[in-house]
């Protein structure tokens, strides 16, 4: 095809249109609002480092969990921050856990509201890493045991879906075994399959009060060099029983999941991290370009990479865009 018999423009004259011939599309159905959970009362803070994104503690989610309801979002994904840590993230598995109360205050306001967990240790270990340490390192095979455990605290206290981001060697089969030997083999895993050691996660460690407090991790995160790994990473959880493979960040990460979109025929999700979030709030508040817009390219380019879901915390504005 060659100008002038061809001409693109001509598809490209009106917004009817372009909405008839659009190849991709984003509506609310793709999209996992995450939620950030303290323990204490009457807690409503926002994160000096993403706008318009708070943390609650439980008495307060209920008025939150009706907006999201009412928005349409059809999930949420939780991380709660804990009263007190230590050595082994125990906190992270007690019966009256800060996620555990949560979820049970939000299947009474919304029991249709798709409840995900995060299921880690770093929010609740008073070192900061996502595993159990062992002479100064973390040990793998220790922490699978600690990582079955939230599982299957957070299945029986109502949660929908579990979704691993500790990225320990061979987690998903450990938590689905002992999903399914606890009578849970109905709960799906969202795993986070390839999850980068990325500087775009800044904001979040805020928010969850989840940094390390020595060394980094790199030694369980991916480098992002990387891609050729990220398909033996998403294939190893395939294989141990993953549901949905996730990647970790998004937009600086595009060629990872259509990689994964190529590859693999499970669904695939994609989180725009906080980093994401905060660069597209600041830039915008400063003028330099137009917030919304660029809210709605950024998750259009997500999805037309082939994300079928999108955890954002943009997903409340989008709703509102939508309803508009």
């Amino acid at each position: 095809m060659f100008f002038p018999e061809y001409r693109p423009r001509r598809l490209r004259r009106n917004e009817t249109l372009r909405s008839l011939v659009r190849e991709t599309e984003l509506s609310l159905n793709h999209l996992v609002y995450p939620l950030f959970v303290v323990e204490g009362q009457h807690v409503k803070e926002e994160v000096s480092s993403m706008p318009g994104v708070f943390r609650f503690s439980v008495d307060l989610l209920k008025e939150e969990i009706k907006e999201i309801k009412d928005l349409g979002l059809p999930a949420v994904i939780l991380f709660g921050i804990p009263a007190k840590k230590d050595e082994i993230g125990s906190e992270a598995y007690a019966k009256k856990g800060v996620v555990q109360k949560a979820i049970s205050a939000i299947k009474k306001v919304a029991p249709e509201l798709l409840v995900i967990t995060d299921v880690c240790l770093c929010e609740y270990t008073s070192h900061g890493h996502c595993g159990i340490i062992k002479n100064g390192e973390v040990d793998n095979d220790l922490t699978l045991e600690q990582l079955a455990r939230v599982a299957v605290s957070h299945a029986r206290a109502g949660a929908d879906m579990v979704a691993p981001s500790d990225m320990m060697d061979g987690r998903v089969a450990r938590i689905r075994e002992a999903l399914d030997e606890a009578g849970f083999s109905h709960i799906p895993i969202m795993s986070y399959a390839v999850k980068y050691c990325s500087s775009f996660y800044g904001p979040f460690r805020e928010a969850a009060e989840s940094a390390p407090q020595f060394g980094d991790r790199r030694s369980y995160q991916m480098d992002p060099a990387n891609v050729r790994e990220a398909l033996r990473e998403a294939a190893l959880d395939v294989e141990e029983g993953a549901d949905i493979l996730m990647v970790k960040p998004a937009m600086p990460y595009l060629d990872v999941i259509a990689r994964l979109r190529e590859e693999f025929n499970h669904p695939i999700a994609a989180y725009q991290v906080s980093g994401e979030y905060a660069m597209i709030k600041a830039a915008g508040k400063m003028g330099w370009l137009d917030e919304e817009r660029a809210m709605m390219e950024s998750l259009l380019s997500i999805r037309r990479a082939g994300a079928d879901i999108i955890l954002t915390y943009f997903a409340k504005e989008v709703a509102k865009k939508i309803a508009k």
